[in-house]
């Protein structure tokens, strides 16, 4: 799956190795560990005018590339891990059915390049594209990097529960969205 804006240029492949390269290091670490947990290969190469860019528009086709990959499919639709990290202890739970997001971070030590608001801007398009409501709720921590990788590995269990093809369709409206 392919982004390309004047703004970036972004390119997603899922169960395909080839490293994760967008040209911002701790975007890399974060997404290394998502794709870690999620059990997947992938190949991510990106370019990009501005970080806010990059991880909101990388939230897009990943989101879009999910959806392709389950399209026609029974899926578990539910998702969830409660992920510790050093001090930081952090629960995401993820239900693939319809677009919200609930982020709840307090972070009281900041780190160069783990920004919260970066995260929420990932999040928010990942959950609009794939059609996922996605709640993250810190239960412990103060150390920025620690919370914000607890949420990528957590993330990264929750959607590997999520999409994990299911006997039936997990929906008493008999649709998903």
């Amino acid at each position: 799956m392919r982004r390309k804006t004047k703004e970036t240029d972004i390119t997603v492949e899922i169960g395909v190795e080839g490293g994760i390269e967008t040209g911002d290091r701790v975007f890399d670490h974060l997404l290394t560990a998502l794709f870690f947990y999620m059990e997947q290969n992938v190949s991510i190469r990106a370019s990009y005018d501005l970080r806010h860019h990059l991880w909101e528009d990388l939230g897009i086709v990943l989101g879009e590339e999910l959806r392709e990959k389950i399209m026609g499919k029974k899926i578990a639709r539910f998702g969830n891990a409660v992920m510790p990290m050093d001090d930081a202890l952090v629960l995401v739970a993820v239900d693939i059915s319809r677009p919200y997001l609930n982020l709840e971070l307090d972070v009281k030590e900041s780190e160069e390049g783990f920004e919260v608001t970066l995260v929420r801007e990932f999040l928010w398009a990942l959950a609009r594209t794939l059609n996922a409501t996605i709640h993250v709720k810190q239960l412990a921590g103060i150390n920025a990097h620690h919370i914000i990788e607890a949420t990528f590995k957590g993330l990264g269990i929750a959607l590997r529960q999520a999409l994990r093809e299911s006997e039936r369709l997990e929906s008493t409206k008999g649709v998903l969205w």
